[in-house]
């Protein structure tokens, strides 16, 4: 009788665990998909004015696009995801250099547009630091505007969490922006796992030049974690969103992280190493004659997160080309470069590009 009562005491045990570890999930499951973030298919953003000037005919303009990393992923981060240990990247202090490091960096190019990805508002991975507050405290005089990408009350992945995330695109010009529309993106994840993940977007940004055109200021970050299917479905509507401006007569300048390399870059310039992420390749083919791919080969745009940069081999280590700007045939690129800025505040470099409207 004493050894029944004991395993039935133990079967109770278990089962009360069992029951308890379900409840959490479900109760998990019921908060992320009362608090998913589901944006609509198109939606207006807000243009916080700073100025109320138009592109004059002809005008030379520079370019900037730079993914910041959240503040969080300088040359001492390392990062799960992409092979690390890390989830907490950096204290407050580290995001707070690097932020302003990077912002100092910005004011030294002085860019009249500039492109920003991965910037956070309010998220646990970066301390809570609004970083488009500080963005447009330091860069006056300048319209910008706002979208998320990426907005989950709770990430429960994974030990510890990564916790709330409140994040997206920022773009910013010292010309005057008309008019501002997010673009939803195809989201190549099912449910559940669609709750927790990044609803890429594109941020639509139209400047008025004087004679009478737009430019189209596109700003970007594209798949990185989908199977490759993702990457397809978003660069086909990219190309289409970024086509029917073209025909209208705009000028058209699409910026930002498109994990993806172009087709017409030397792909063997950073070999993917054995194990280490592999980012996919836009084909330029599905774009008409005359379209422009800026990348400079010269400087990777990107380093691996597998582990710190700090003090790592630079020669051995992975990097990767997938930071630019796709450009209209009415749109002369005059320059372009990636700077080689070490990735000491972001595992990001910025590119830069000097145009001028034909």
């Amino acid at each position: 009788m004493k050894k029944i009562s004991i395993g039935r005491r133990l079967f109770e045990i278990v089962r009360t665990f069992l029951f308890i570890i379900i409840l959490i999930v479900g109760v998990l499951i019921g908060f992320l998909s009362i608090t998913e973030y589901k944006p609509a298919d198109r939606e207006t953003l807000t243009v916080e004015n700073g100025t109320s000037a138009s592109i004059p005919a002809g005008a030379s303009l520079k370019v900037m696009t730079w993914n910041v990393g959240y503040g969080a992923l300088g040359d001492n981060a390392d990062f799960f995801m992409d092979g690390g240990t890390k989830v907490d990247t950096a204290t407050l202090e580290r995001v707070n250099e690097n932020m302003n490091g990077m912002l100092s960096k910005i004011a030294e190019e002085a860019p009249d547009f500039l492109l920003l990805q991965e910037t956070d508002r309010s998220s646990n991975r970066s301390h809570s630091v609004d970083e488009t507050a500080l963005v447009r405290e330091r860069l006056t005089g300048m319209d910008s505007t706002f979208a998320n990408n990426f907005k989950v009350a709770f990430l429960p992945y994974p030990i510890p969490p990564i916790g709330k995330v409140d994040s997206g695109l920022l773009t910013l010009s010292k010309y005057d922006i008309a008019e501002s529309e997010r673009v939803q993106l195809p989201i190549p994840f099912a449910w559940p796992a669609r709750m927790a993940n990044l609803k890429r977007c594109v941020t639509i940004n139209r400047i008025p030049v004087e004679g009478g055109r737009e430019l189209v200021l596109v700003n970007l970050h594209l798949e990185a974690y989908d199977d490759g299917s993702g990457k397809v479905k978003q660069t086909e509507m990219l190309f289409e969103l970024l086509n029917a401006e073209a025909e209208k007569g705009n000028y058209v300048i699409a910026g930002g992280d498109y994990n993806q390399i172009f087709s017409t870059e030397d792909s063997g310039k950073y070999p993917i190493q054995e194990g280490m992420w592999a980012c996919g390749e836009i084909e330029v083919s599905i774009f008409p004659e005359g379209w422009q791919f800026i990348m400079d080969e010269e400087t990777p745009t990107c380093r691996s997160l597998d582990k710190a940069y700090a003090g790592a081999d630079k020669a051995s280590f992975q990097y990767y080309l997938i930071d630019g700007f796709i450009v209209s045939s009415n749109v002369t690129v005059d320059y372009a470069e990636t700077r080689d800025l070490g990735f000491v505040y972001s595992d990001h470099n910025p590119v830069v590009m000097e145009i001028t409207l034909s």
